[in-house]
C-alpha cells in the first residue's frame, strides 16, 4: 500500500530509523575521507605521491557528498537469507557491513529485473515514497506470492511524474527493465538508442556512464569518459545527474568544443601548445553543408598526400673527414615503406627522418668500427642535407596551412577534389578573396571541422574509454569523424531521435552515422514507450511524423494525465503572459518557447508583467519561468510548456517542421499552444 496504515507504522518507523542511521554512516565516511585528505601530505613518500594521493582523496570526499533533499535509498529487496536497501551509493556501517547497496552493484540488478515470472530469489520488493528527502511511505510487491505491480505502482508513477524545477535529475529509482538492459551493457559494446521523446534516452546514456565507471573504475579514470551534448544549455541541464550519483570526473563538451577547444584538439595538452581556435567567420548554408560532407575527408587526405614527393637525387652528409652518401633508390624505399605503414602524416615524417639517420649510422659504424654517440645522432638528425631532403619529399604541414592552401588555391583544390566534387561545389569552397596567410584567415565553424580532420591526419588524438553522444541525429558526417577520432579505442553510447533532426545535414539512417563514427556493427535499439510526456501531447506531436521523412516508430506514452490546450489569440505577448500566470498556480517549471526572433519581445512583456525569467543555460536560478529560443529547446524538459506561434518556428529554418516536433515534445505535464497564424498543415 502506498499510504501507511496504522498497522504499518512500525515498519515505516523502522525504515526512517535506517535512513537516519545511513545518513550518519555516510557522514562518518566523508569525515574519514576528509581526515585522510588533511593528513595525506604527511604520509606520502614524495611530492608526486602526495599530489596523486591528494587528488584521489579530494575526489573521494566529493563523491561522498550528501544531499539531504535526496533520499539515500529508494528500494529494498528481501531474500530468504536477508534484505538489502538499494540506493544511489554504497554506505557501510563502522565495521564495514553494507547499509545501502549501490544501485550498480550486481545484486541491485534484481531491483530492476525481478518479476513474478523470474523473481531472481526476491521474495519482496519494496519501493519508498519521499518528500524533500523525508521518507513518507512504502509499497511492497510480494513476488513470492505472485504479486507484481509493475507500472501500476503508484510510488513509481508519482516519482516519474513529480514536477521538476531546475536541472535534470537521475532516474535510479525508476529505471525500467528495457532501460536497465541498456544501462548495464558491456564496456566493449557500442550501442545506438533511437529514442522517441520522453523515453529517457538521455538518462539511459548518463546512467550507463555511471555504471561503467563503477564497474571499470581505474581503467576509465585513466582513459576518461566524455559526454557530448548539442549546446551549452543542454550540458547545463544535465550537469547535476552524474555528480548526484557520485561521479564527479566526467568531461562534458559540445561537438564544437571538440574541434575548437585546446582541451580536445589534436596537438593540445602540452603536445604543441595548440591555442583555442578562434571562430570569426561565417559560411552561407550551402557552403557550410558542403564542408560537413564526408567527401571532404578524402579531399583533405588527397591534399595532404599530394605534399609528398619522390627523391630525385642522393643526399651526401659531411662528417669531419668522412662523407656519408645515401642513394636515391634507398631514399625512395624509405619513403615507400613509411607511406605503406598508414601512419599519421607527422609520425611518418619523423619515421622517415629516423630511418635516414639510421642509414647514416650504419655507414659510420662500418667505417669506424664503433657506434656513434647520442650527440652524433642529434647532429645528423639536424644536418642540412637531411633537413632539406625531408622538407622536399615529406614537408612539415600544419592543419591551418593545409586547409588554407586548399580553400585559397582553386588549382590545388581541383586536383584534390577531382572526381569527388563538381566544379560548382569547388567554387563554393574557394575563398573569393583568400587571406594572404593561414594566420590571417577568419575561420568559420564549418572550417573548424575541416581543420580537425586535417589535424587528425597529421597526428593521433587521445581516445576516451567511453563517449556518450546525445542528440546525435544532428551530427554531420565530418562531426561524426571528429567524435570517432576521440573514441577510436573506446566504446560509444549514441543517443538521438531521427525525427528531431534539425541541422541541414541531419541523419536519416543511424547505420550511416555509425559508419562515420567507426562503429558500424553497433546495435540500434529503439525506445518507443514514453514515461514523461503525456499521451495527449505525444499524439498531437505525432501528427507531424508523416511530414518529417524519417523512418521511426511513433512514440507512445503510458501517461493518461496532462493537458493540451490549443488557442487562437489576437495578442501573442498578452496571451503568453496570461498563460504563464495560470501555469504558475501549478507546481513545477514553466517554459515559453518561441522562434528565436520573438524571444526578446516575450521576455520584455513578461518582465513588464512582473515575472522574473531565466535563460536555458542558467542552472542556478530562482526563476520558475524560462524563455527558450526554439533552437535551444532540444533535450530540455519543463512541466508546463507554452509554445508561441508554431508557424513562425516552422518558417524560421529549412527543417522547421522537425524543430516544431522538438518544441512540442518538451512538456511533461501541460502544453499550451498560442497562435495567430494558422497552424502548420500537418497539425490541422
Amino acid at each position: 500500500m502506498t499510504v501507511p496504515a496504522p498497522d504499518l507504522a512500525t515498519d515505516l518507523a523502522s525504515e526512517r530509523a535506517h535512513l537516519a542511521a545511513s545518513r550518519t554512516a555516510l557522514r562518518r565516511m566523508r569525515e574519514h575521507a576528509e581526515a585522510l585528505f588533511s593528513t595525506g601530505q604527511d604520509v606520502a613518500g614524495d611530492a608526486y605521491a602526495a599530489e596523486t594521493l591528494g587528488r584521489t582523496l579530494s575526489r573521494r570526499v566529493a563523491e561522498l557528498a550528501d544531499d539531504p533533499s535526496t533520499p539515500l535509498f529508494f528500494g529494498r529487496l528481501e531474500f530468504a537469507d536477508g534484505d538489502h536497501h538499494i540506493g544511489r551509493r554504497h554506505v557501510t556501517d563502522p565495521v564495514g557491513e553494507p547499509m545501502v547497496l549501490d544501485w550498480r552493484a550486481p545484486l541491485s540488478r534484481s531491483f530492476y529485473r525481478a518479476s513474478v515470472r523470474d523473481p531472481q530469489g526476491v521474495a519482496v520488493r519494496r519501493r519508498f515514497g519521499f518528500n524533500g528527502g523525508e521518507l513518507t511511505s512504502f509499497e511492497d510487491e510480494h513476488l513470492d506470492r505472485g504479486e507484481e505491480l509493475g507500472r501500476a505502482s503508484r510510488i513509481l508513477t508519482a516519482e516519474i511524474e513529480r514536477p521538476r524545477v531546475g536541472p535534470m535529475r537521475d532516474i535510479v529509482a525508476t529505471i525500467q527493465p528495457e532501460q536497465d538492459e541498456l544501462v548495464r551493457a558491456d564496456l566493449a559494446d557500442s550501442i545506438c538508442v533511437q529514442g522517441a521523446p520522453g523515453t529517457g534516452k538521455t538518462a539511459v546514456g548518463l546512467h550507463r556512464a555511471a555504471y561503467l565507471l563503477y564497474l571499470h573504475r581505474e581503467r576509465l579514470r585513466r582513459s576518461g569518459v566524455l559526454v557530448i551534448g548539442p549546446n551549452r544549455a543542454f550540458l547545463s541541464y544535465i550537469s547535476a545527474v552524474l555528480p548526484a550519483l557520485g561521479e564527479v570526473e566526467v568531461a562534458q563538451a559540445t561537438v564544437e568544443d571538440l574541434v575548437t577547444s585546446a582541451t580536445y584538439r589534436p596537438g593540445a595538452g602540452g603536445q604543441s601548445g595548440a591555442p583555442p581556435l578562434p571562430v570569426r567567420g561565417a559560411d552561407d548554408p550551402a557552403t557550410a553543408t558542403l564542408k560537413h560532407d564526408a567527401r571532404m575527408a578524402e579531399v583533405l587526405r588527397r591534399a595532404l598526400t599530394g605534399q609528398l614527393r619522390e627523391p630525385v637525387e642522393p643526399i651526401v652528409v659531411s662528417d669531419g673527414s668522412f662523407r656519408w652518401r645515401i642513394s636515391t633508390e634507398a631514399l625512395r624505399r624509405v619513403i615507400e615503406e613509411a607511406r605503406g605503414e598508414g601512419l599519421p602524416y607527422g609520425t611518418g615524417r619523423e619515421r622517415v627522418r629516423a630511418r635516414v639517420v639510421s642509414l647514416l649510422q650504419r655507414q659510420a659504424e662500418a667505417r669506424r668500427a664503433e657506434s656513434p654517440g647520442d650527440a652524433w645522432l642529434r647532429r645528423m638528425d639536424r644536418s642540412k642535407p637531411v633537413t632539406e631532403f625531408l622538407d622536399r619529399c615529406w614537408p612539415a604541414v600544419t592543419p591551418e596551412g593545409l586547409v588554407h592552401r586548399l580553400l585559397a588555391d582553386p588549382q590545388e583544390l581541383a586536383v584534390a577534389a577531382a572526381g569527388l566534387l563538381t566544379e560548382a561545389e569547388q567554387a563554393l569552397l574557394t575563398w573569393p578573396r583568400p587571406p594572404r596567410t593561414a594566420k590571417a584567415a577568419r575561420w568559420s565553424a564549418a572550417d573548424a571541422v575541416l581543420l580537425d580532420e586535417a589535424a587528425g591526419l597529421l597526428e593521433r588524438v587521445p581516445s576516451f574509454g567511453h563517449v556518450v553522444v546525445d542528440e546525435a541525429q544532428d551530427l554531420s558526417p565530418m562531426q561524426c569523424r571528429a567524435v570517432a577520432r576521440r573514441s577510436e579505442h573506446g566504446s560509444i553510447t549514441l543517443l538521438g531521435d531521427l525525427a528531431q533532426g534539425t541541422a541541414p545535414w541531419a541523419a536519416t539512417d543511424w547505420r550511416e552515422s555509425l559508419r562515420h563514427l567507426g562503429k558500424p556493427d553497433a546495435a540500434v535499439v529503439p525506445l518507443t514507450i514514453g514515461f514523461r510526456v503525456p499521451a495527449a501531447v505525444v499524439a498531437f506531436a505525432n501528427r507531424l511524423l508523416p511530414a518529417l521523412a524519417v523512418d521511426v516508430p511513433p512514440a507512445e506514452s503510458l501517461r493518461s494525465d496532462g493537458a493540451l490546450d490549443i488557442r487562437t489569440v489576437e495578442d501573442l505577448a498578452g496571451a503568453a503572459v496570461a498563460e504563464v500566470r495560470a501555469a504558475l498556480t501549478y507546481d513545477g517549471s514553466v517554459a515559453v518557447i518561441a522562434a528565436d526572433a520573438a524571444v526578446d519581445a516575450l521576455r520584455t512583456a513578461l518582465a513588464a508583467a512582473g515575472f522574473a525569467t531565466a535563460t536555458p543555460d542558467e542552472v542556478e536560478t530562482t526563476a520558475r519561468v524560462t524563455v527558450v529560443p526554439a533552437t535551444l529547446a532540444k533535450g530540455l524538459e519543463y512541466d508546463h510548456v507554452i509554445v508561441v506561434e508554431p508557424a513562425a518556428i516552422v518558417a524560421a529554418e529549412p527543417r522547421g517542421l522537425h524543430r516544431l516536433y522538438v518544441v512540442l515534445t518538451r512538456a511533461v505535464s501541460r502544453l499550451g499552444v498560442l497562435h495567430t497564424e494558422p497552424l502548420p498543415a500537418p497539425l490541422g
